[in-house]
């Protein structure tokens, strides 16, 4: 098959262009036709069978064996995090300055697409589908209660609490434990993620667009394993990226259902039970079907937009309604903070601070790398036409920012509350008592129009949950059907389903412990898959025409 074969074929992008770039690699046309087989599938290779297989299965042990499970999941993620925390923080590490060595390098001028290619998005419309695909729900749930925690808790770099014994307030020690609060928010939600995400988003649009190889996770790794990259080699990537995808998307959904659940609890009285959990994720997985069947334009991007905005107005109530000025002082303290924390936070050895490093960073670290597979393939779908140093610039530094000023306002809203009023709910929420899911709603709550933006809040996290879905569906779907873009409607409709169902018998067998300890174990090989991938993006650029 020839290369003008294979782009006339081509990969469609978000607005319905081919992508007519000459290849460098040649593939054979069964490397990127799937086989249609039972139900409509589209099934290529034996990337479909074997993970759709995998994941019925686990779900039919999670419900059948619940206290085997539940136990298992228990004992797991403690292990991994103690275990292989150094390798976690060192490989991210590797991934922040990688992606800023290429921000600098001569290869920052290579454009994704080919010289005179040209975004498919406005900048409005990229950041919006960036930020509701990457970390909405993340954002809602530990906003409030990530910075109280470290501040009050887990005390990163054994910084020590504001809090006596008694729980009356250290005024010596509030300085340094509100910096390293932030600080050590930011740290997690700052360059690491998005370097982690940015490698994978550029591998995947480099060998899409700049080299016409199928959009699906092996087709990065041309330049290693060669022709191998269809055959075995290719599948058990493209196998661990679904699981590490689904696993990661579970995670967020069982996050979400949760703290939407608490927060009609919390507004309406609504009861907060396993049940409430698992019939809001099902009703949300079928408003979902209906935003997957609409498409990329139709359904993400519409959804994207719309919650982004309510998303900013809330942010600015929280800024307006709380104690405004030491908000905006606190998002350049916080920024300061951050740099100057940054190396001994990244440090993988030699610390102490335990409850930090193993209980949140290992953990966030696995969380990100194995969302990246759903987020680098949506990031490099809404990509094209970027240079790639725009490309790392936006993904990393801009997105970094706005993360620090969510946390900023209302970690520090928050902050401010508990040092404040002894009977703050944060405090009650977050100290006192370790319910994490209510800390947005007991800090929204000592507001005024507290009800109201409550609601709004559970709206935002609902909205959130069906664009994860939604998108995490989408990317699933390519994958296992060889890289196309258009795979048929039941196989989409299959995943979402599936994705609902992890979700809940996780939480049936185990609550969020188990989402946690699956989150870290697809995590773990799939940082060596991102390694790997660093190696193929310099090989990839190698032979790209500079603009």
């Amino acid at each position: 098959m020839s290369n003008e074969d294979i782009t006339a074929e081509g990969i469609p992008t978000p607005e319905g262009h081919t992508n007519l770039i000459e290849t460098d690699y040649d593939v054979g046309q069964d490397n990127i036709d799937g086989k249609l087989g039972p139900f409509g599938f589209d099934i290529h290779n034996p990337v479909f069978v074997i993970s759709g297989a995998s994941v019925i299965l686990f779900v039919v042990y999670a419900l059948i064996f619940r206290e085997q499970a539940s136990t298992f999941f228990g004992e797991l993620r403690p292990y991994l995090t103690s275990t292989f925390d150094w390798f976690f923080l060192s490989a991210a590490n590797f991934f922040v300055l990688f992606s800023l060595f290429l921000i600098v390098s001569p290869w920052g001028g290579v454009r994704l697409g080919g010289t005179e290619a040209t975004p498919d998005f406005t900048y409005a419309g990229w950041f919006a589908m960036l930020f509701a695909a990457g970390m909405g729900i993340g954002l809602m749930f530990f906003g409030v209660l990530e910075p109280v925690y470290h501040m009050a808790v887990s005390s990163p770099l054994g910084v020590p609490s504001p809090f006596a014994e008694d729980g009356s307030v250290i005024e010596a020690n509030v300085a340094a434990a509100r910096e390293i609060g932030l600080a050590g928010t930011i740290f997690h939600w700052g360059l690491h993620p998005w370097a982690i995400y940015a490698i994978v988003a550029l591998s995947l649009a480099l060998f899409s667009y700049n080299k016409g190889l199928p959009l699906t996770i092996r087709s990065a790794f041309y330049p290693i394993f060669g022709d191998r990259v269809w055959g075995w080699t290719g599948h058990i990537i493209d196998t661990l990226a679904v699981f590490a995808t689904l696993f990661g998307l579970a995670t967020s959904l069982g996050f979400g259902a949760q703290q939407a659940v608490a927060g009609l609890e919390f507004v309406y009285g609504l009861p907060n039970t396993i049940t409430s959990q698992v019939v809001l994720i099902v009703a949300i997985t079928l408003v979902a079907l209906v935003s997957v069947l609409r498409g990329l334009d139709g359904g993400v991007k519409v959804l994207s937009e719309v919650n982004m905005v309510v998303a900013a107005l809330l942010l600015l109530f929280v800024l307006l309604a709380g104690p405004t000025v030491m908000l905006l002082t606190g998002f350049g303290e916080g920024l300061l903070a951050y740099g100057r924390e940054l190396l001994p936070l990244s440090n993988p050895v030699g610390r102490e601070d335990d409850s930090y490093r193993h209980g949140w960073t290992a953990f966030y670290w696995a969380w990100w790398i194995s969302w990246s597979p759903f987020v680098g393939m949506f990031i490099a779908r809404v990509s094209r036409g970027r240079t790639v140093r725009e490309f790392i610039t936006c993904v990393i530094l801009i997105p970094s920012l706005v993360c620090v000023l969510w946390m900023a306002v209302f970690g520090g809203a928050a902050i401010d509350q508990v040092l404040n009023n002894p009977d703050s709910l944060v405090k009650a929420n977050v100290i006192d008592s370790y319910s994490p899911e209510l800390s947005l709603f007991g800090m929204l709550s000592e507001l005024p129009m507290a009800a109201i933006t409550s609601t709004i809040a559970v709206i935002l996290v609902i909205v959130f949950f069906v664009t994860s879905s939604d998108s995490g569906s989408l990317v699933i779907d390519t994958i296992t059907a060889g890289g196309k873009v258009d795979a048929p409607v039941p196989q989409r409709v299959f995943w979402c389903i599936f994705e609902g169902a992890v979700a809940i018998v996780l939480l049936i067998g185990g609550g969020l412990g188990a989402l946690q300890a699956m989150v870290i174990s697809t995590g773990l090989p799939f940082t060596i898959v991102l390694l790997l991938m660093c190696w193929a993006i310099i090989a990839g650029l190698r032979s790209e025409k500079r603009g």
